[in-house]
C-alpha cells in the first residue's frame, strides 16, 4: 500500500515541533507524497499557535516543490458536546480539519462512556473531517460505537503511525483492535504520520502494516489518492452548506 498523502504534520509553529514548511514540504517531494496537510494544534493545547497563525494560513502557498498543501487545523475536542478550541469563522476557512483528546485540553479524567459520548458529538460536528489518534488508550472510547456514528455521517477515522512509534505509547494493542472494527464495518480511514520533524514526513511504515494485518486494503484507505482525498473533503464542505442554517 502506497500513500499520496499525508494529512497530519506539525511544523515549527506548533510549538514542539523541529522543522519549517519549506523543509516539510522539500521531504514530501523527496518521498513520493504529492500532498499534505499543515496541522497544528488547536488553541486549547499548551504551546499552540495564537489565533492570528490561523488567520494568516493563505499565505502559505497551495503547492511547493511539486506538493499541494492543505492548510488545517489538529482540533482538540473540549467538551461533551463536541465543540472544537477554534472559532466557528476559522474552522469554516479550513481545507481540513481534524479533531481528537489531548492532555491538559479539559477533558482529562474522563470515564469511557463520557469520552465515547463526546467522540460521537464530535463525528457528528459538521466542521469535522477526521478523527485522530482514537487508540489512544488515555482516552478510551468504545469502538463499535464511535464506528457506527463514524459510517453514519460518512467520516474517516485515523491511523496514526506516531502512536506506533513516537508518541502515546501503549496504544498499539487497541489501535489494531480498532483497525479490526474498522474492517468490521467497513468503513474509512487515513493513515498519516503526525510527524513534528521533516524526516518523519510520509513514513507510515508501522500504521501501513498494522492496516495489512487486520484486514484493510486501499479501499477502506482514502489517502492513498488524492483525488480520493479531494472528493472526500469536497463532500463534507457540501454536507457543511447543507446543514447550515440560512437567515430568515
Amino acid at each position: 500500500m502506497k500513500l499520496e498523502a499525508d494529512l497530519h504534520i506539525h511544523t515549527l509553529a506548533c510549538g514542539h515541533g523541529y522543522s519549517t514548511v519549506k523543509e516539510i514540504a522539500e521531504s514530501a517531494a523527496q518521498v513520493g507524497l504529492k500532498m499534505i496537510a499543515i496541522t497544528e494544534h488547536g488553541l486549547a493545547m499548551p504551546g499552540a499557535p495564537h489565533q492570528y497563525y490561523f488567520e494568516n494560513l493563505s499565505r502559505i502557498p497551495v503547492d511547493l516543490f511539486g506538493v499541494e498543501i492543505l492548510k488545517g487545523v489538529e482540533a482538540n475536542i473540549i467538551n461533551m458536546h463536541g465543540c472544537l478550541d477554534m472559532p466557528e469563522g476559522l474552522l469554516k476557512r479550513m481545507d481540513i480539519v481534524l479533531a481528537g483528546f489531548h492532555a491538559g485540553t479539559g477533558m482529562d479524567g474522563l470515564s469511557a462512556d463520557e469520552y465515547t459520548a463526546a467522540m460521537i458529538a464530535a463525528i457528528r460536528n459538521p466542521y469535522v473531517h477526521v478523527i485522530v489518534h482514537p487508540g489512544n488508550p488515555e482516552f478510551p472510547v468504545d469502538f463499535d460505537r464511535v464506528i457506527m456514528a463514524g459510517k453514519e455521517r460518512q467520516k474517516a477515522f485515523e491511523l496514526n503511525n506516531s502512536s506506533l512509534s513516537a508518541s502515546r505509547l501503549g496504544s498499539a494493542t487497541r489501535c489494531s483492535q480498532f483497525s479490526r472494527i474498522i474492517k468490521k464495518y467497513n468503513a474509512r480511514v487515513v493513515i498519516n504520520s503526525d510527524a513534528h520533524i521533516f524526516t518523519e514526513v510520509g513514513k507510515c511504515r508501522n500504521a501501513i502494516n498494522m492496516a495489512a494485518i487486520n484486514g484493510l486494503d486501499e479501499s477502506h484507505v482514502i489517502n492513498t489518492n488524492i483525488d480520493r482525498v479531494k472528493e472526500y473533503l469536497y463532500l463534507h464542505r457540501q454536507h457543511l452548506l447543507d446543514s447550515a442554517v440560512l437567515p430568515a
